[in-house]
């Protein structure tokens, strides 16, 4: 029998001053290198959301975080029953209009090139 490889185990320090962030809102933009996630806060009535925090990662790192979320999100619906489909208002990655509101979520990749956006991407949209 081949032996199974012993997990890693990774200790992770969460600074005692580390104060968290609400975001409702997310854009997602990209290059060859990198992918931009910029988590925001959409008030109501209010024309812009403000960016709280952004997080660079690599194209592998990106995906790995899309499987991680992927399989939590299935968790959770398994525990508290399955998330709201999306609400009239919501995104529109053709028209880029959101909530009336036309959007601008960055590519970059070439000129010309439409942002790709993912359906199966979570929180791209307000509740």
């Amino acid at each position: 029998m081949a032996e199974q490889p012993t997990p890693r185990q990774l200790n992770v320090e969460l600074p005692n001053d580390l104060t968290a962030t609400y975001a409702n809102f997310a854009i997602i933009s990209h290059s060859p290198h990198e992918v931009v996630v910029d988590f925001a806060q959409m008030l109501p009535g209010m024309p812009k959301a403000k960016v709280q925090a952004r997080v660079l990662l690599t194209p592998a790192n990106a995906k790995m975080l899309w499987q991680a979320l992927g399989q939590n999100i299935a968790k959770y619906e398994r525990r508290f029953g399955k998330i709201g489909a999306q609400q009239a208002g919501g995104f529109d990655p053709k028209s880029g209009i959101l909530g009336g509101m036309q959007w601008t979520v960055g590519g970059g990749d070439e000129p010309g090139d439409e942002p790709e956006l993912d359906a199966d991407l979570p929180e791209t949209e307000t509740p």
